[in-house]
């Protein structure tokens, strides 16, 4: 069963955010490569959400690194795949404790 995606509203600020910056900052082709990118991981996860590894500090909540530099934290049900966070891996790792917890 293939579950819906949804996005967190801080998770389509981040993305939002994040595609302005590659644009503005590198490049259009960059912002591209970036967005296959993303829709492969989003497909592997629709797909397989149990392939990738739990967090240490929240229950039930899935990590998906799409870049060296992004990750995706999702959780999952039955029916629907809910993207927390994209976070930035060069971010203090307490950051990201505190945005999955919200």
């Amino acid at each position: 069963m293939i579950r819906k995606i949804k996005l967190s509203r801080q998770a389509e600020k981040k993305l939002d955010k994040l595609l302005d910056y590659l644009e503005t900052d590198w490049s259009v082709k960059v912002k591209k490569d970036f967005i296959k990118k993303l829709d492969k991981s989003l497909d592997k996860i629709k797909q397989y959400p149990d392939s990738f590894s739990q967090t240490d500090f929240v229950k039930g909540l899935h990590k998906c690194v799409v870049t060296k530099q992004t990750t995706i934290y999702y959780k999952y049900d039955d029916t629907e795949t809910y993207i927390v966070t994209l976070f930035d891996n060069r971010q203090d790792p307490k950051k990201l404790r505190k945005e999955a917890e919200e």
